[in-house]
């Protein structure tokens, strides 16, 4: 690493190519303080050309060319690629980079968004974070950032690894989990024409993905799980998914497993979503068989239905739900 004997680098293009150097050049049997000092001193001088400092204020044009060294030198490819190599401190930086980046307008866009999306081999590097516990939650918050960008929420929904998240989410470590979901969360609420059109082109695939999660005992996975699919239902532009949703049996199976939980919270959850199979207008006779044969298990059920403290209005959703249920007869 001779280029480490030079003078320190001063301008944004010295430090963006000093910085690419030094991690592209580094493995793991070096020596790790040297390098994880040198990287710090690196990305805290870029970090001030961004920022400022007690001293001076940032400089747009500084920015501006530090900004399209990043870019022409690939410098978010290669830092996320290594992001393993980096500790701790490091890594947050590299994240306050990012961040910054994605955030800097011209003309009314994102030129790192943009760059994003032709070199999208970093929102695959990101979505595959899970797999390495000591970067997953930078991973994530990156992703975060990036799918607040129509275009790259886009990209990683069409995406196959797309479907890996909802194998992340049971995890064994609860924070990495934790995290996953909150990126799943985002990535099906934030932009919602678009996730519209995604659950209307993979209706089958997302119902037997999500229905597999609420199946599972693990408390915390099932309660994010179900209050995400309450927020799915309740928006209107999800209406042709709603349809295919709420005509199909296994799901509502299912949520009448989540009414029969222990837990009220579960419980409660697991209502905002049955009640809307019963108050489907046109049921299917499946369903309506299902709903008709369990009449005497819904009036168990809704006797000791605890509603203290609960939302206003439950009670009359509650009365509603059963006198529709109890109207129903099994289709001949």
């Amino acid at each position: 690493m001779a280029f480490l004997l030079k003078r320190n680098p001063k301008t944004p293009a010295d430090l963006v190519r000093a910085l690419n150097e030094l991690i592209c050049k580094w493995d793991f049997s070096a020596d790790s303080r040297k390098y994880q000092d040198d990287c710090s001193r690196y990305l805290k001088q870029i970090k001030v050309i961004l920022h400022g400092d007690e001293e001076s204020d940032p400089q747009p044009d500084q920015i501006l060319i530090l900004a399209q060294e990043v870019h022409q030198t690939d410098l978010l490819t290669h830092l996320v690629h290594n992001l393993r190599k980096l500790d701790f401190d490091l890594r947050k930086d590299v994240l306050i980079l990012f961040l910054t980046l994605l955030r800097r307008q011209t003309a009314n866009e994102s030129p790192t968004a943009s760059y994003l999306l032709v070199h999208n081999e970093i929102l695959v590097k990101l979505m595959k974070g899970p797999e390495y516990p000591n970067v997953a939650l930078v991973c994530g918050q990156i992703l975060r950032d990036c799918i607040k960008f129509e275009l790259l929420n886009r990209f990683v929904l069409q995406h196959p690894l797309f479907w890996r998240l909802f194998k992340y989410v049971q995890l064994p470590l609860f924070e990495v989990a934790t995290d996953v979901f909150v990126t799943l969360n985002a990535l099906l609420t934030t932009h919602k024409k678009l996730v519209a059109e995604f659950l209307l082109a993979n209706t089958a695939q997302f119902i037997e993905s999500i229905n597999e999660l609420i199946r599972l005992d693990n408390y915390v996975t099932k309660r994010q799980l179900v209050r995400l699919l309450r927020e799915l239902v309740q928006q209107k532009q999800n209406q042709q998914f709603l349809l295919s949703y709420f005509d199909d049996a296994r799901s509502l199976k299912i949520v009448m497993i989540l009414l029969s939980d222990k837990l009220k919270n579960v419980q409660t959850e697991g209502f905002h979503i049955f009640k809307f199979f019963v108050a489907k207008p046109k049921k299917l006779p499946k369903i309506i068989d299902i709903l008709a044969k369990n009449k005497d298990n819904f009036e168990h059920f809704f006797a000791n239905f605890d509603v203290n403290n609960s939302a206003p209005g439950l009670v009359e959703e509650r009365d509603y739900i059963l006198q529709e249920i109890q109207k129903l007869e099994p289709p001949h």
